[in-house]
């Protein structure tokens, strides 16, 4: 299955309201998903669907105003609200590329044995990383999204396919 087929309904995270820039209603976007945050764009924020009348800033750190958010109150009044984008008017994903909640609940295999469940994508600075709750109890586990760490990944059957020997972590035998 090819990557980026997602709920049509179902809304993406992009980030959330930061601190506000300037006087005009401009704002930082922490934890931005700079993909989902374009110019003409619109998002739900506070349960008000808003169109994207500014962007500015960087792709790690943009700075956006809203159709409606005139003023700095205007901003600070939304600081820390989820900025979320429908599903189905986000782009198109390449190859290999998935939605964290498309991950999220898969259940993660080495082979034949069971691993545990992705709770959550994590962002490193490195690479994007699997967080996996462990079928057995312990320490998550944390898995990079790479090629040697990850053989496949089926979000239709619901599998995250993984080498544990190359994680670190290879079956404990009995002696």
């Amino acid at each position: 299955m090819s990557g980026g087929e997602q709920e049509p309904d179902r809304p993406l995270t992009a980030g959330r309201v930061g601190r506000p820039h300037g006087l005009d209603g401009s704002f930082h976007v922490t934890g931005a998903l700079p993909r989902l945050l374009v110019l003409g764009g619109r998002v739900t924020v506070a349960g008000r669907e808003l169109e994207i009348v500014r962007r500015a800033g960087t792709e790690q750190n943009p700075i956006l105003r809203l159709a409606g958010v005139e003023d700095r109150d205007g901003a600070q009044a939304l600081r820390g609200r989820e900025l979320t984008v429908a599903a189905s008017s986000a782009p198109a994903l390449a190859e290999g590329e998935w939605w964290a909640h498309e991950l999220e609940g898969c259940r993660v295999l080495d082979g034949e044995r069971l691993v545990g469940v992705v709770s959550r994508l994590l962002e490193l600075p490195s690479c994007e990383a699997l967080e996996v709750v462990r079928e057995g109890g312990g320490p998550a586990l944390i898995v990079p999204m790479v090629k040697d760490a990850i053989h496949s990944v089926d979000v239709t059957a619901g599998e995250v396919q993984v080498d544990m020997a190359f994680i670190g972590e290879q079956e404990q035998q009995e002696p």
